[in-house]
């Protein structure tokens, strides 16, 4: 989805009809909650910063950014809830302190899982609206491993590089950042 001025500065990025990837600054705003109609948001963070209302609901996965962090423990949870608020004509925010890292996977795990494509191309959908994600090694890890649990094979896998274990994709970001 082609994204408005207004939404990237707000920080907010539209991934389907219903989801939206933020950082925490955007989704403690009531004027963008409000201007999206944003009906449930899911903080990703070990910090409380809102409490449910009766216009949005709010949903906290505490855990930290970690690549130690088993995320994975929420991905279904997540992922069920997003499809049910899409159900109700609701619309979810997801986020955490950047939304880079921690909101970014809870949003490819519901991608791969209701919309039945690819961790790659999960990938390629939410870096396309928010270019700046980027999960951390462990987040990647449970990604593979929750891709071989719905469809028996993965799309990316880890690899060795200069400055640890990546997936194989940011290898080849890096390539195309090199001069040639």
């Amino acid at each position: 989805m082609h994204q408005s001025g207004e939404q990237r500065l707000a920080g907010l990025c539209q991934v389907t009809e219903h989801l939206f990837l933020s950082n925490g600054r955007a989704a403690n705003d009531k004027a963008v909650i409000s201007r999206f109609n944003i009906t449930c948001i899911i903080n990703a963070t070990q910090n409380i910063t809102n409490t449910s209302t009766a216009e949005v609901e709010y949903v906290h996965i505490p855990v930290t950014d970690s690549p130690s962090s088993p995320l994975s423990d929420f991905f279904d949870e997540v992922a069920d809830k997003i499809q049910l608020v899409g159900e109700q004509c609701g619309r979810t925010l997801v986020h955490c302190n950047a939304g880079v890292s921690r909101s970014a996977t809870l949003c490819l795990v519901y991608l791969m899982k209701y919309h039945g494509i690819t961790l790659l191309e999960a990938h390629k959908k939410v870096k396309s609206c928010r270019p700046i994600i980027r999960p951390n090694s462990g987040f990647w890890k449970q990604l593979i491993q929750y891709e071989r649990k719905l469809r028996g094979c993965a799309t990316v896998t880890m690899i060795t590089s200069p400055v640890g274990e990546i997936p194989d994709i940011y290898e080849e970001e890096t390539k195309d950042m090199l001069p040639l």
